[in-house]
Order: C-alpha cells, then sequence, then structure tokens
C-alpha cells in the first residue's frame, strides 16, 4: 500500500469556530464545515506524516473507530478536499519551504 501525505493548500483561509473548523479556498471560495474529526486530518495535516499515521496517533486514539474503517474514511475525506484544491496530496512527504513534494534521494 501506497504511503499519503497531507498539507494544506496555502490558497485557504481556515478557523476553528464552536469546535468545527471552518475551510475556504480563496481560488472559489468554496466553503467548508469539518466535522470533529476530520478536523483532526486537517490539523495533522503537515505534509511529513503519513496519512496512515496521522489516523493511527489521531483518530483512533480519540474516537472509537477501527483503524481499517477509519483509514477508509480518511482516505475519502482527503481525496474530496483535494478535488477542491483545500488539500493536497502526494506519495512523497512534502518540502518546507513549499507545497512540493520532496525529491527522493
Amino acid at each position: 500500500m501506497t504511503e499519503i501525505y497531507i498539507a494544506r493548500s496555502p490558497a485557504i483561509a481556515s478557523r476553528m469556530l464552536g469546535g468545527e473548523m471552518m475551510v475556504m479556498s480563496a481560488v472559489d471560495s468554496t466553503f467548508f464545515t469539518l466535522n470533529s474529526v476530520a478536523s483532526v486530518i486537517w490539523q495533522a495535516a503537515d505534509g511529513h506524516t503519513p496519512l496512515s499515521e496521522i489516523v493511527a496517533r489521531h483518530v483512533c486514539n480519540e474516537f472509537e473507530i477501527d483503524p481499517e474503517t477509519a483509514l477508509l474514511d480518511a482516505e475519502r475525506f482527503v481525496t474530496e478536499l483535494s478535488t477542491h484544491g483545500i488539500l493536497l496530496l502526494s506519495e512523497r512527504p512534502f518540502s518546507n519551504s513549499s507545497a512540493a513534494p520532496t525529491e527522493a534521494a
């Protein structure tokens, strides 16, 4: 299985409000309200931690869900947000200075 790395797009605005994350694309003004599970994934989207690790560390520890179901749900969620340019996906970690994945050595 290929790892998925996720990073927040630099072309977004986000704010935690009432326990939910509000996210808006600066490109097309698409607006999302993320539930508590999605907010945890969003906040952990550092571009360096694989999605599977985010799910195991944060989602499964904070919510009562089995790892397999949690990962499938998380993959669907990040794919949906990536189609709107809200999250960036890669099979490699992202570099610190940009949204581009790092080059393999």
